[in-house]
């Protein structure tokens, strides 16, 4: 008699309690924006219900369906060839923002990195697997380059330069840091790992040294109250968001950064909201629960009944923790400023899809664990 799937209730949980945190304080966070530049409050609030709507019942569908599915040749080489589609496809389209990052498809913007995110983690999962499974034993050293690194890591570097052009630089260091933990729990060794830190470092060094307001970022970090009213003025609101909440916060909806001070607090700094209106408690709240996510991610990945549903699990608990952890520094103020949303909280109907599917397919990975 097959043995009957359990879903993890944790991390459920802490998903749906995510969500529900991030669309109170997108409608707390946007409410006035909204009216301003729409006429009605709940603009916002409404696109990321849609959102979050299709996310959860693609989350559903995702749970009810075995991972094991989704390592099939048909699978991955359309998500990826699609992926690679959509990229390229952005740069045939109309500037968003200055940037190429963005498909409109009525009244829905498509961003296709988010999407490379999944097909990433699903390309590296599938592929060392297949290697893993075609030998006795997968050694990574210099003969196997050719057969093994080199086509592992190329689809992952065109998607990534790609998203470099767009230009994307914060998106792109997301993916390589989550292939790097997919590759590092496959068995890649630490010489090789030091290998392309050492190619990477430069690249990035000219990446961001390199171009005008990615430099103006960096010395804004350095020395935000130079330029209080320029480059520095967004760190500084937002620390002052995070600093006027204390202990409690100042209570919900009575954020006074949110009012045309702190840019983008409904998307990329709606932590600071958070720190602002709840607190230091709320703050260390959304801390917790991404912590639990973190810990039943990397249990579903420790007890997966197979390489592939390690390497998946392991996959998307790396996304959402790095991306989650990127947003918190950023914030603070610890790390130039980079467009990261928060997963599950920030307002961006594509993060919110992406998150959503991920945690399906993770929950799934879960439900097939070798232990209760």
């Amino acid at each position: 008699m097959p043995r009957r799937l359990e879903t993890d209730r944790w991390l459920f949980g802490v998903t749906i309690a995510l969500c529900i945190l991030g669309a109170v304080m997108i409608f707390s966070a946007s409410a006035v924006t909204a009216d301003s530049q729409y006429g009605h409050s709940y603009i916002f609030l409404a696109r990321q219900a849609v959102w979050l709507i299709a996310g959860i019942f693609g989350m559903f569908a995702l749970m009810r369906t075995d991972y094991r599915k989704l390592r099939e040749p048909a699978v991955i080489y359309t998500t990826v060839c699609v992926v690679l589609l959509l990229l390229v496809g952005t740069f045939f389209l109309d500037k968003s923002h200055a940037t190429h990052r963005w498909i409109k498809m009525g009244p829905a913007n498509i961003q296709p990195s988010e999407l490379a995110k999944l097909a990433v983690i699903l390309y590296l999962a599938w592929f060392l697997d297949l290697q893993r499974r075609n030998a006795a034993r997968m050694e990574f050293n210099q003969e196997d380059f050719l057969h093994t690194i080199f086509p592992a890591t190329a689809p992952v570097l065109l998607i990534v330069g790609l998203i470099v052009a767009q230009p994307d630089l914060g998106t792109s260091v997301d993916i390589l840091l989550v292939a790097t933990a997919i590759l590092f729990v496959a068995g890649l060794s630490w010489k090789w790992l030091a290998v392309g830190a050492a190619a990477a470092l430069p690249i990035l060094y000219f990446l961001i040294t390199g171009v005008g307001y990615r430099n103006a970022r960096l010395l804004a970090f350095l020395h935000p109250d130079a330029d209080p009213q320029g480059a520095g003025f967004q760190l500084m609101q937002s620390l002052i968001a995070v600093g006027s909440g204390g202990f409690s916060g100042v209570g919900l909806m009575e954020s006074k950064q949110k009012l045309f001070y702190l840019p983008e607090a409904h998307t990329d700094f709606i932590y600071a909201v958070i720190s602002e209106e709840l607190g230091f408690v709320g703050a260390l709240l959304v801390l917790g629960l991404f912590a639990m996510y973190g810990w039943r991610g990397l249990r579903a990945a420790f007890n997966a009944p197979d390489n592939f549903g390690r390497l998946l699990a392991t996959g998307i608990t790396t996304l959402v923790l790095s991306q989650a952890l990127i947003n918190f520094a950023v914030v603070l103020g610890m790390v130039p400023t980079k467009g990261i949303p928060l997963p599950f909280v920030s307002y961006g109907g594509s993060s919110l899809l992406v998150m959503l599917l991920a945690t399906g397919v993770l929950l799934n990975v879960s439900q097939q664990a070798t232990e209760a």
